[in-house]
């Protein structure tokens, strides 16, 4: 998961350079990037929890 993290985390710097701001693919990355970011931090609250 984390190198899936660091994959979208490069692919929406390197679009934040080419596209703009309100580009639909900058936003659905960014989408994605958010919700893979919220899956792990469930992940690290259940495993801090157990």
């Amino acid at each position: 998961m984390i190198g899936k993290i660091e994959a979208l985390r490069l692919e929406l710097n390197k679009l934040s350079l080419i596209k703009q701001l309100a580009d639909r693919e900058l936003i659905e990355t960014s989408q994605q990037l958010d919700e893979v970011l919220n899956q792990y931090n469930m992940l690290l609250k259940q495993k801090s929890e157990n």
